[in-house]
This record gives C-alpha cells, structure tokens and sequence, in this order.
C-alpha cells in the first residue's frame, strides 16, 4: 500500500490517479474529506499532528511526502512523520522537496527542508527527493482576475523561470514510488523553456481568445497576498528567487525527460489543459 499525502492537490491527485491506474492500493490522506478515485482508501489526518498518520502507515510500504504551508513554518517539526513512518515499517518515503535546498541553501525555509531530506536520507528507508522549480499551477491564482477583469497581477513581470508542470511531479513522483531504480535520486524538475509573468499572461490570452492585461505588483503586495496562504519566510524566500533567479534556477533539467522518457510539458500545455478555469 502507498500513502500519498497532500492527496487532493495539483501534485497529489494526478499521483494518486496514476498509482491507482497502476494497480497499486493507495491510501489518500488530506486535511478534510475529498473525493478519490474509485478503489482508494481516503482518510483525513493533519501532518501538523504526526501521531494522525500512524494508523495511516501501518501496512504501506511507500510514502509521498508532502508539506502543506503551516508545515514549512517556525516550530513545526515535519520530520517526526519522517521518523514515524521509518518506525512503522514504511521501505520508500518520496520527498517532495524544492529546488531551492541546492539554489538557494541558506534561505530560511530551505535550511529547514535541507534538515528534512537529511532526515530522510538518515532513516533507514530508500529514499527519492523531488526538487520542483516554480509551478505552472500558481498561474490559478490569477483565475477569479481574469475572469472577472481581464487582468493578471504578479511581481517581476519580466524575469521569468522555467516552470513545470504538476502533472509532471505526479508522473515522476510516481515512477519513484514505483521503480527500484530510483532509489536515492534527487531529481531537479523544471519546465521546457523560461516563461515570465507577462507572457503567462498572454498565454493565458491567446487559450481563452480574449485580451488578458498584465498588472505589475509591487514586492510589498506580492508578499501580502502570499501571507494569507503561506508563512511569511516562505513567501520571502520564494520571492527572492522570481526577483532575480540564479543562473542554476534559470536552468533547463533534463530530469523530467530522463525520468518519463519525453520532454516536460509546457506552461501553454498546463494552460489548454485547465482553460475551463478561466473562462
């Protein structure tokens, strides 16, 4: 049995769709309930409370971990679930980590996720680290804009990075839960091209066949919306890199082609996939 935490997100229900597709028993775990697909096991459990997974992990033999906001925050202690799992027998844990633990290693949030990979690596457990770039999937907090007034607001309208796709963390993801070969991978993932914040925009534009115009957000207000969903080193963090990334975060991975055996999806794929969204 594999545990897919974050079940019901951009990441975690085309994983849980692929390893059910793949014959696998899943168990499915989020915060509140949820519907999956037919033949998975949903339970409700919160990471912020590890003991909640310890009926969850008893019997699986692989675990997808991933963090929702509060867990990247001061205090909180993400790697007990870690060592939970280890203890109750678990032989995989997959990691979805950031790439910012290489790019970026002394950001706040990065130190902490560096001090989980450790822990994983230190558990005894095979282990595999996924380390995603910025995600297409951000571009849906701009749906209620464009829908309404045909506008897209973002910070840093011309510097872009090469974002990725979520469905393809979820196919990678679950190769790596799946295939032994993976065992103690990390894997760099990012989109096929740099895309910025404006021609998102215009992507988004010629999807739904209707002007979209680009709003320039100022750091300060890019950072206030961020803080109603994440903690406030995590929005910091975050944009530091979208300001002005490296010339590593700016880099084009081949591990998603070296993983799945084609090329990563496009921002305009992602786009013509979730057109309903903001249309």
């Amino acid at each position: 049995m594999i545990v897919v935490t974050g079940a019901t997100g951009n990441v975690g229900r085309p994983l849980t769709q692929a390893l059910a597709e793949a014959g696998e028993q899943v168990t499915a775990v989020s915060r509140r309930a949820a519907e999956v697909p037919d033949g998975v096991r949903h339970v409700a459990a919160d990471l912020a409370e590890p003991t909640s997974l310890a009926p969850v992990l008893d019997g699986a033999k692989a675990l997808f971990l991933l963090l929702s906001g509060d867990l990247h925050a001061p205090g909180a202690r993400p790697a007990d679930i870690i060592g939970l799992a280890a203890d109750s027998g678990v032989r995989r844990v997959v990691l979805l980590s950031s790439q910012g633990v290489s790019t970026r290693p002394l950001g706040p949030t990065r130190v902490a996720m560096r001090a989980l990979e450790d822990a994983a690596r230190e558990s005894g457990m095979d282990w595999v680290m996924l380390r995603p770039g910025g995600f297409a999937s951000n571009a849906f907090a701009w749906v209620e804009s464009v829908r309404a007034h045909g506008v897209v607001a973002a910070p840093f309208g011309n510097v872009g990075v090469p974002v990725i796709d979520p469905a393809d963390i979820a196919e990678v993801a679950a190769a790596s839960l799946l295939d032994n070969r993976h065992a103690g991978s990390v894997y760099e993932l990012t989109g096929p091209e740099v895309i910025t914040p404006r021609q998102q925009a215009e992507t988004i534009a010629a999807a739904i066949g209707s002007p979209v115009r680009f709003q320039e957000l100022t750091r300060s207000e890019a950072k206030a919306g961020m803080i109603q969903f994440v903690p406030a080193e995590l929005a910091d963090d975050t944009l530091d890199i979208i300001s002005a990334p490296n010339s590593a975060e700016l880099q084009i991975s081949p591990d998603v082609e070296r993983v799945l055996g084609r090329a990563p999806r496009s921002f305009a794929d992602w786009v013509a996939r979730n057109i309903g969204a903001f249309r």
